[in-house]
């Protein structure tokens, strides 16, 4: 497995569809290929040649088993200004994949371009499979056979345009790709995980008792009554939840003693074991540094959120504007989170909870096609590159998301990327997938200079 490989398996069990990179000099039917590759007319195809300039992946289907496909533009040894930042892509996506397609036109045979970028591929170190394309016939059959030249083992003989040899070709290439991880069958669901978090009276216990009908959580005026975490299951707009009331937390759990210690290990617990976070947040009072750290505590653990801004009944103009001036200071690092104005003593609201923690877990397990996922970064780094820092301006080569639950994505550099370069990548993420609700991890792997 290719260190691409490696390097996203240490951040996911389940490993990202493996990349198979499409190369060769300019014309010889490299996007006319990948379309027959992806079975859909989606990339550019056209008779002159230097049409593809960068790389662009597509996710692929066959037989069962996931893989993307990255077409390349013309490679040309000694190439300049525009043409050798083509080529320079293209060996990008060498580094970046698992197995490479080699296609050379077989009508033409070898040229001296072919042999340099045989040369090329070589010091990649990935399997290549050599892709003898325009093959229509048997007489052009006979004609591929000189390519064996090109030391890269017998030619594959293709036709990209009419799809003769495509199907061998598709199962050629599932031999070259790494072993897919095994599946897992997994168990049937049960009801979602919900933990009520916040500080001690804001209303916790009141909002389980009013979603459950029934008094299961003690409540009284003085702040402090839950200890224990407090489970329930609970229907709610017509599903069944698994609701968690937990302590309220004053400090952090370092400087808890005694009860409360214990109280707030088992809250901690709590979240980890919560698929989704309820943040309760009381409106009459002004959001404090406890609240942040709760919500901080939600983000880190990965956890969808959804904040709650409960006693609403008690609201009057005046702190409904200062509570808009807070929201937009203090949690404008979240503005992701959904948010509900409810009354726990009322009821006001409550029924909302639901539809907006099912958009927080389907945030949470939401999975961008790599494909798509490159052709976005590819357009956000083109509109705003990364800036040049010492001289070097580090890029972006790949993109991959590792996982969900929450979603996790790896950037794989040519360099280390500024901090502030990162958020605005997590931004943009969000502006053009969304993932309302649910933190997203971003990682990045900057390529490791070889040491001899």
């Amino acid at each position: 497995m290719t260190e691409f490989s490696e390097w996203v398996a240490d951040e996911e069990p389940q490993a990202p569809a493996p990349v198979i990179a499409v190369v060769g000099r300019p014309n010889v039917g490299k996007s006319t290929l990948v379309n027959r590759l992806i079975g859909r007319r989606q990339a550019v195809v056209e008779d002159i040649p230097g049409v593809t300039r960068d790389r662009v992946a597509y996710d692929a289907q066959w037989s069962g088993r996931r893989f993307t496909v990255v077409d390349t533009g013309g490679w040309e040894p000694d190439a300049k200004d525009r043409a050798a930042r083509i080529a320079a892509q293209a060996e990008v996506a060498t580094l970046t994949a698992d197995a490479i397609l080699f296609v050379v036109d077989a009508r033409v045979g070898s040229t001296d371009v072919d042999e340099a970028a045989v040369k090329m591929l070589r010091r990649s170190g990935k399997p290549v499979l050599l892709v003898a394309n325009k093959v229509d016939d048997e007489r052009t059959e006979a004609d591929a056979l000189s390519l064996w030249g090109l030391g890269l083992g017998e030619p594959f003989t293709v036709s990209a345009l009419h799809g003769r040899g495509a199907g061998d070709l598709l199962d050629k290439i599932l031999e070259m790709l790494p072993e897919p991880p095994p599946i897992i069958e997994e168990a049937p669901r049960g009801p979602r995980r919900v933990a009520l978090v916040g500080r001690p009276n804001v209303g916790k216990s009141s909002l389980l008792n009013k979603l459950s009908r029934e008094d299961r959580a003690l409540v009284d005026d003085v702040a402090g009554t839950t200890v224990d975490p407090v489970d329930s299951l609970v229907e709610i707009d017509g599903e069944i939840w698994h609701l968690v009331d937990t302590a309220g937390l004053r400090k952090r759990v370092g400087q808890a003693s005694g009860t409360e210690y214990y109280a707030s290990l088992r809250t901690n617990a709590a979240i980890e074991a919560a698929e989704v976070v309820i943040v309760l947040l009381d409106s009459s009072e002004v959001i404090s540094e406890q609240d942040q750290r709760l919500i901080t505590m939600v983000i880190e653990s990965g956890r969808a959120l959804v904040i709650a801004f409960n006693k609403w009944d008690l609201m009057d103009p005046d702190r409904r504007y200062y509570l808009d001036k807070e929201i937009e200071t203090e949690l404008k690092r979240i503005q992701w989170a959904q948010r509900v104005n409810i009354s726990a003593l009322t009821g006001r609201a409550v029924d909302k909870l639901a539809p907006f923690m099912r958009i927080a877990l389907d945030s949470w397990e939401q999975r961008v096609p790599t494909g798509q996922l490159n052709q976005f970064i590819t357009a956000l780094t083109l509109a705003n590159p990364h800036p040049v820092r010492g001289g070097k301006q580090p890029k972006i080569l790949f993109a991959t998301q590792a996982g969900v639950c929450p979603p996790k994505f790896v950037l794989f550099t040519s360099g280390q990327l500024d901090a502030g370069y990162v958020r605005y990548v997590e931004r943009r993420l969000r502006e053009e997938f969304g993932f309302p609700g649910s933190p997203i991890q971003l990682t990045v792997k900057a390529r490791q200079k070889k040491t001899k």
